[in-house]
Formats: structure tokens, C-alpha cells, sequence
């Protein structure tokens, strides 16, 4: 037997199972029909088009019984006419309006309890329906094509038949545009945006307009559905008004960044965002003189409840969904703060340079204090301790001075990269602007090494050569050298490994100093310690004004700086608690201690600081991965294709290989124009 008879067997195997039974409902129908089109293969381009052939299979084998074609239909219909769709047009695939831990308990309690579900209801009805978490793989895997006609031969329906079921379906969906509309407006109320714009209390904002339009064009959409056909309501002023909606809260986004944002805060505004795009779809599907984009977005909405309704009880998918709300709150401010890591023209690169070179005269100082304790014999605790503060004072120092550590570039200028990645549009962006957006990035990430690695190493030379020449001795003794050296191994020392710790550390500082940047902008640090009431009475107020703007300004860099070398320190430690072979390596570090190593041999000088350069690099790939990592899932965007994006930067490299190390000429002259 062929595969297209085996198929069709099986097809048919199906409908004489359901005319069998002695009562079809709805849901029975359609949980059999739905279990018999799940793909066995996981592949979702595969699953897609293992579905796809099942659909037309199914239509065609009900065409071939169009008394019993005509019996599903009846029952579909008949369920669908006295279905209650508000509840899934509504919330289905939108943020829930209580926080966390309130869906948290529900999906909890869900899970050990569940709650009875109501045919009648559509939303209880898929759940009923499409049982599996991976359903919506396939489901969106499915043409377009496909599931129109898989609609059509169930709902076929004799000529005026169905409109009782348009009627009810159109009243659902503008009560549901009317509804989300009054949530929308009701949200301008929530104490987050007025923090943002106090003005929104005297001021009618565009949310409250947009409900206003809303409920005129549900009223004369009602009335003109009801036969008075002067009552018809354009949607385009209601479109107008959903365009001022979404840029009052790109406003807001841009806004909390300097003025501080919550969680609660990118919740809302997320919440907001679903809200507003679910009533363009109703508005979308209920504007039936535009058939094709109706039917397009009406297939768009049914696969975001189906995607909502497999999600709709998992704990793991809240979870995800509010890691990346959160970590939208921490890296809006490492965005901000990412565009000073950039260096576009050739005045920036220098003063980058002149940035890192200052850094690198404080590091090697640094290690040497760190060598000097670790000489000194004391216990692990108390060690570990001067380590700890060595690392997190020394960084803040440099960056008190105005100085740039070269590998705490990565967590910035990634946040920086997924913010140009979603400025052009969600879903994807322009590869030709990312790629001289990577090369700036390299650009200025060589030029910081340059300055941390060359001054460090430099000066740390200078320090052995003078003491020798003072003290008549070498500075570290034959077995400390030797270790300086080993340490410095890729492999035989598991220098790369440490080098990979390192750059996590990078990463986790960068997220830090974005909370606390947060915080202090939220929090309105400035103004809080220029009225504190201890420091009115010790300070004058022009101090007290330059100390609060400095604190809000440096407070996440400096927290961020010091808990970055607190885990520097510890790591050491924490690998003696567990037996495992933990430890860091850090390029700027590493560059003092080879000249503090006394290698005198040309050969293996060069070698090892080769092998200080590959340090450096796996710093900066681990913590820019990373950081890029989580700025891209925080805000929802993706690099549409890689490999465009690869071959962009191989033509701008061939272009201009130099501008991977220095600015090329013309960045000056854009720079002006800009």
C-alpha cells in the first residue's frame, strides 16, 4: 500500500471512529482531531509540514462525507455561538495584572490543584484542547494556508448560517477592545508613571484618549452592525491615538533610565505594550472591509492563545518571562552608560587611550600588594579578606580617577549592541549597522588593552629593574617568579579556565553596577542626601548638592567596581572550600605580574605575553557573550541572521582593515556633521 493510502486509511479510520459515537460535542471533536494532527516528529519545519499533509488529508477526506461534514460543522458552529471568548481575547498571552508571586502561587496551586474547566469558555476550551507544552511549536510551524482551509471544511456552512456566530464573535471582540482600552487608561494612574511625569495628574495622556476613541467606535460599530449605517466609525483616528500610546511609553522607557525603573515598573510597561498590540489586532480582525489583513491577523491571534494557553499554567515559562523583565531592569542603564565605552572618532580613541594608560599606572601596584600578602603566610580567611580589599578598593580608585579597566568594556558596550539591535525593529536588524557598530566595539576594546597591558607591564618592569638596582635583590624570590611564570601557562596552569571565571565575574559586575545605577535614579539619591537631615546640619548645601550628584551618578560604578573585586578575591578561596581548581586571571593583572616575574630570555618574555594577550581575549569574549546574551533576551530582540551579520563585518573589514585598531579619517568628519 502507498504512503498516500496508508494516510488516507488512517484518515478515515478517524471519521468512522467519531460517527461511532453515539453524541459528538465540540470539545470531544476537536480534542480528537487535534491529537490525531500533532506531529510525532519534534522538529518544528518538520512538525509544520508533517501537520500541514495531515490537515489536507483530513479536508479531503470530508469532502468525500458531506452529511457527516455537515454534522461537525452544525456542532461547531452551534458551541462557538454560545462560547464565551472574553476571557482569552482579553488576558490569554498578556502579563497578569497581580505581580509575581501572586501568578506564582496560582500556577502552584494550579499544578497540585486544577481548577474544573468550561467547554463554554475559549480559553478553558484550549487548554482542554492543545494539552502539551510543545503544541505551539507545531501550531506555528503550520502555513497560513493550511489552517484556512483546515477552518473552512469544519465551519462549512450554508449560505447565512453563519452570521449568528459573526455577530457573537464581533460583540466579543469589542467588548474585550472596550475593556482592555478602560485597563490601558486606568493604568496612567499607577504611581511608577506619575513618579515619571507628575504632569500626567493635571494632564489628560494619551491612554485616557485612546480609551475615549475606543468606546465612541464600539458604540457606532454596534450601531452600524445593527443596520443604521451612518454610524459607521473610521478606526484610523483610534490607530493615531494607539501610535501616541506606544511613544508615550518608549518616552517613559527612555525616562526610567535616568530617573530610575522597577521591576513593577517594566512590568507595567510591558503589560502595557501586549495590551496595546492585542488592540490592534481586535481592531485589526473587526475591520472587515479589509479581508486579507483581517484573516491574517485573526491566524496571528490564534496562534498567540494557543502559544499563551500552553504557557498559561507553566511555572518555568513565568519564570523565564520575569528574568527577562528583570533583566531589562538592571541593563536599561548598562545601555545608557555602554555609548561612553564606544569610541567612534579618533579624539575618543585617544582619550580612551590616555583612560586605560591611567589605569594601568594603579594596577600593577595592586598586584604587587596582592603578592606582598599572599608572601606574608597568613591564614586562608584573613588573606582572602586583604585580597577582597586590595582588588575592590584599587578599582575603585581607578575609576575615581577617570580611569578605564579594558575588560569591564564587555558588559556595557553588549548592552549597548542589543539596544541598537532593537532600535531597528523587533525581531531583527540592519547587519550593516551592527557590523560598524562591532568594529567601533573592537576598536575601542584594543585600545583599552593597549593602555591597561603596555602601562602595567611597563611599570611593573620598572619596579623589579629599580628595586634590583636599590636593594641589590630581586624583587620576588626564584619560587615566586617561577609561579608568576606557571600561572601564565594556557593549559598546564588551566589559565584559560581562570581567564573564563574572570569574565563571568566581568559579566556579573556589569549587571551589579546596573542595579545600583538603577536604584540610586529610582530612589532620587541626589536629592534625598541634599535634604538628609544629619548632612544639613554638617554640610553646606553647594557640597551637599556636587556629593548627591556624584553619588547618583558613580554610585553603580563604584558598587559594581568593588563587589567586581571582592569576587576577584574570593574565587581563590571559594575553590579551597569546594576542592575545586578555581582561580581567576585577569589580562591587566597578568601583564604586571609577567613584569614582575623577572624573565629575562626574549623568547619566552614574548611567549608569555602572548599568552597574557589570550587571557585578555577570553575575558572579553566570556563577558561580552554574556552581557550580550542577556541585553538581547531582556528586551525581546534577536540578530535576525548571523550570517549577514558576519558577512558585514567581513566587507567592512576588507573595506577598512585599519579601523579595526584605529579610527579611519571620516569618523572624524561624521563625528562633526553629527
Amino acid at each position: 500500500m502507498s504512503l498516500l493510502r496508508r494516510r488516507h486509511a488512517t484518515v478515515m479510520d478517524l471519521l468512522n471512529r467519531l460517527q461511532q459515537w453515539e453524541s459528538i460535542t465540540a470539545l470531544s471533536v476537536l480534542q480528537e482531531i487535534v491529537a490525531w494532527l500533532r506531529p510525532a516528529n519534534a522538529n518544528a519545519d518538520t512538525a509544520g509540514k508533517e501537520a500541514a499533509s495531515r490537515m489536507n488529508d483530513l479536508s479531503a477526506a470530508l469532502e468525500t462525507k458531506p452529511e457527516f461534514r455537515a454534522q461537525l460543522s452544525e456542532c461547531l458552529r452551534s458551541w462557538l455561538t454560545d462560547a464565551n471568548f472574553f476571557p482569552a481575547f482579553a488576558a490569554l498571552g498578556i502579563l497578569p495584572r497581580q505581580g509575581f508571586r501572586s501568578e506564582l502561587s496560582r500556577r502552584l496551586y494550579e499544578q497540585l490543584n486544577p481548577a474544573p474547566k468550561d467547554p463554554a469558555d475559549l480559553a478553558s476550551m484550549l487548554s482542554l484542547i492543545f494539552t502539551r507544552q510543545d503544541d505551539a511549536d507545531w501550531v506555528n510551524a503550520v502555513p497560513n494556508e493550511a489552517w484556512l482551509s483546515l477552518f473552512v471544511t469544519l465551519w462549512h456552512t450554508p449560505d447565512g448560517e453563519m452570521r449568528p456566530f459573526m455577530v457573537r464573535a464581533i460583540d466579543e471582540l469589542l467588548y474585550a477592545l472596550e475593556m482592555l482600552s478602560i485597563w490601558v487608561a486606568a493604568e496612567e494612574l499607577e504611581p511608577d508613571l506619575v513618579r515619571l511625569e507628575p504632569r500626567m495628574q493635571e494632564r489628560e495622556s494619551a491612554f485616557v484618549g485612546l480609551q475615549r476613541e475606543l468606546s465612541s467606535f464600539v458604540r457606532d460599530y454596534e450601531a452600524w452592525m445593527g443596520g443604521d449605517e451612518s454610524r459607521w466609525h473610521d478606526a484610523a483616528h483610534a490607530r493615531v491615538m494607539l501610535d501616541q500610546c506606544a511613544k508615550e511609553i518608549a518616552w517613559f522607557r527612555k525616562r526610567s533610565v535616568s530617573h530610575g525603573t522597577s521591576i513593577s515598573l517594566t512590568y507595567l510597561l510591558e503589560r502595557l505594550e501586549q495590551t496595546l498590540a492585542r488592540i490592534e489586532a481586535i481592531l485589526d480582525i473587526v475591520n472587515l472591509s479589509d479581508f486579507q489583513r483581517s484573516r491574517d491577523t485573526s491566524l496571528v491571534l490564534f496562534r498567540e492563545l494557543i502559544t499563551a494557553t500552553t504557557q498559561r499554567n507553566s511555572v518555568r515559562a513565568l519564570w523565564r518571562q520575569n528574568l527577562r523583565v528583570l533583566s531589562r531592569t538592571v541593563t536599561e542603564n548598562a545601555s545608557d552608560h555602554g555609548e561612553h565605552y564606544v569610541t567612534r572618532d579618533r579624539s575618543e580613541y585617544l582619550v580612551m587611550l590616555r583612560s586605560a594608560a591611567g589605569a594601568g599606572l594603579i594596577i600593577p601596584l595592586m598586584a604587587w600588594m596582592k603578592i606582598d600578602t599572599q608572601a606574608a603566610r597568613l591564614d586562608a580567611g584573613t588573606e582572602t579578606l586583604l585580597i577582597c580589599l586590595i582588588y575592590g578598593f584599587g578599582f575603585v580608585l581607578i575609576h575615581m580617577f577617570g580611569f578605564t579597566i579594558a575588560t569591564k568594556q564587555p558588559a556595557m558596550t553588549a548592552a549597548r549592541f542589543a539596544s541598537a539591535v532593537e532600535k531597528e525593529g523587533r525581531g531583527g536588524a540592519n547587519p550593516k549597522l551592527l557590523a560598524k557598530l562591532l568594529v567601533q566595539v573592537t576598536r575601542s576594546q584594543f585600545i583599552a588593552i593597549i593602555g591597561n597591558v603596555t602601562v602595567a607591564l611597563s611599570l611593573a618592569l620598572l619596579i623589579t629593574w629599580g628595586w634590583q638596582h636599590w636593594q641589590g635583590e630581586a624583587l620576588l624570590s626564584i619560587e615566586q617568579q617561577h609561579y608568576q611564570q606557571h600561572a601564565l601557562l594556557p593549559f598546564a596552569s588551566l589559565a584559560l579556565l581562570h581567564a573564563g571565571i574572570a569574565g563571568i565575574w566581568l559579566f556579573l559586575s556589569g549587571l551589579i553596577a546596573g542595579y545600583f545605577d538603577n536604584r540610586a535614579a529610582y530612589l532620587s539619591v541626589a536629592e534625598r542626601f541634599k535634604h538628609h537631615p544629619l548632612a544639613r546640619r554638617l554640610l553646606p548645601q553647594r557640597w551637599r548638592e556636587n556629593i548627591g550628584t556624584y553619588l547618583a551618578e558613580h554610585n553603580g560604578a563604584i558598587a559594581g567596581n568593588f563587589l567586581f573585586g571582592v569576587m576577584l578575591g574570593a574565587t581563590g578561596y571559594l575553590g579551597l572550600l569546594t576542592g575545586l581548581p578555581l582561580d581567576i586571571r585577569h589580562v591587566a593583572f597578568s601583564s604586571a605580574n609577567l613584569g614582575f616575574a623577572g624573565v629575562t630570555e626574549p623568547v619566552l618574555f614574548a611567549t608569555l605575553l602572548g599568552y597574557v594577550l589570550l587571557i585578555g581575549l577570553v575575558n572579553l569574549a566570556v563577558s561580552f557573550v554574556l552581557a550580550l546574551f542577556v541585553a538581547l533576551r531582556s528586551r525581546g530582540v534577536r540578530i535576525s541572521s548571523n550570517g549577514k551579520l558576519l558577512r558585514s563585518l567581513w566587507q567592512e573589514i576588507r573595506e577598512q582593515p585599519s579601523a579595526l585598531i584605529w579610527p579611519p579619517k571620516d569618523a572624524d568628519k561624521k563625528t562633526e556633521a553629527s
